[in-house]
């Protein structure tokens, strides 16, 4: 058992939409991950996903709507939905979910990070 700085971890992040876990429990993972710009539309078949915003501002798309997510907010997208996350400046977030996810879901490109590492 050990203490986490969320803050410093994000300072060993270096890419944007490269997700590093920073813990694990119950077969889920906390991972963190900075982005900006846009994102990839897809989604998850079983899995949920919870975004936290720490830093910056979150655009997330849907096929019919987006919802704007400042500092101290989440989501949780349900298996299923299509989406698609956008910053247009600089945005780090919390993700919880679990360990079996893959970060674009049912899209397979530059973006996907099959295993992602652990900082």
């Amino acid at each position: 058992m050990q203490k986490i700085n969320i803050e410093e971890k994000f300072d060993l992040i270096t890419e944007y939409w490269k997700p590093k876990v920073v813990g694990e429990l119950n077969n889920q993972q906390i991972r963190l991950v900075k982005i900006k710009g846009e994102f990839v539309f897809h989604k998850h078949d079983k899995e949920d996903e919870f975004f936290l915003v720490i830093k910056g501002l979150l655009k997330m798309e849907f096929e019919d709507r987006y919802v704007i997510l400042k500092e101290g907010e989440f989501i949780i997208i349900p298996r299923g939905v299509k989406h698609r996350p956008v910053a247009d400046q600089e945005t780090h977030l919390l993700l919880f979910e679990p360990d079996s996810v893959l970060n674009t879901g049912n899209v397979i490109n530059e973006f996907t990070v099959d295993s992602p590492e652990k900082i």
